[in-house]
């Protein structure tokens, strides 16, 4: 008789109560993109009646953002699928449930092309599908490979640290690049700061429901409030040059690889997985971003 194989930690560990946090991340990701689609349409709305800036938006675009009611409602979507992340990634492990965003790139590309009226040619299509399948490629290693442990105050004080050298090179970055009107650049960043969110936001409910919050915890709110606000308003800077889905298309590619990323890297959470498995990460990543300027390259909607 054969001998049962052994079955990754992370499988054996998905308790009915964290597989029911897919459907819930999965709800997430479709509020993901109607937000997405309404903010945009805010965003362009102001623009229209106000004037697009040179360098990012102003503080007068923004201020007249909250008189739009497109943009209003988006950001309430928004705000239902940030709570929705926030439950799945608390009671079920990072690596699984935080990719799942990715289902938001097709919800959004296809309300686009139907309010739009402008069907997405073939290689538009062929970039969508390139993200879903880097994307899931990547998750698929993180599932097999991965193992999720306690974080020690050392691995959180890392991640920190990181934080702060990223914030700090994206203020540098911003003041020479956003001059341009990039959207990749915009969306790149967002979701860079996007990944470092979901990663403390873990720890820190985590740490909270376990009753082990402390000052270091206390300074990862802090980076949490900090790297939302700016990944904030980088998205909406993003919605300025780019369509909603190409920026949903960075955001549900970036952040993920990002959060687990910082998981394998810091947090030991692929620790013992072979060689090839990190191979395999580089490679799914490479995959998923390249369909990432691929969107950026042939969706109609693109504004380069």
């Amino acid at each position: 008789m054969t001998p049962d194989l052994p079955i990754p930690d992370v499988v054996q560990n998905l308790t009915p109560f964290q597989a029911l946090m897919i459907p819930v991340a999965l709800v997430g990701a479709v509020f993901l993109s109607l937000g997405a689609q309404f903010q945009s349409r805010g965003v362009q709305r102001v623009e229209a009646r106000l004037g697009q800036q040179s360098k990012g938006l102003s503080l007068r675009h923004v201020l007249a953002l909250l008189g739009s009611g497109n943009w209003v409602l988006g950001t309430l979507m928004l705000g239902a699928a940030i709570v929705l992340q926030l439950v799945s990634i608390t009671y079920a492990p990072l690596i699984v449930v935080q990719p799942l965003g990715a289902v938001a790139l097709v919800v959004t590309t296809w309300f686009s092309s139907r309010s739009s009226g402008v069907p997405l040619g073939t290689q538009a299509r062929r970039a969508v599908w390139t993200c879903i399948g880097g994307v899931g490629l990547f998750v698929l290693i993180a599932a097999l490979y991965g193992r999720e442990s306690p974080i020690g105050r050392g691995q959180l004080i890392t991640v920190l640290v990181v934080l702060a050298i990223v914030l700090t090179l994206v203020v540098i970055s911003f003041r020479l690049v956003a001059k341009r009107r990039n959207a990749l650049y915009y969306i790149i960043g967002a979701g860079i700061l996007y990944g470092f969110v979901a990663t403390l936001a873990k720890v820190t409910l985590n740490r909270i429901v376990n009753g082990t919050f402390d000052w270091v915890t206390a300074f990862a709110i802090v980076g949490v409030v900090v790297a939302s606000a700016v990944g904030a308003y980088f998205v909406q800077n993003a919605y300025s040059s780019g369509s909603a889905d190409l920026v949903i298309a960075g955001l549900t590619v970036v952040d993920p690889i990002v959060a687990v990323g910082i998981g394998v890297i810091v947090l030991d959470e692929a620790a013992g997985a072979p060689v090839g498995a990190g191979i395999g990460f580089l490679v799914a990543g490479a995959i998923a971003i390249t369909g990432v300027f691929l969107l950026a390259k042939h969706h109609p909607d693109s504004r380069r």
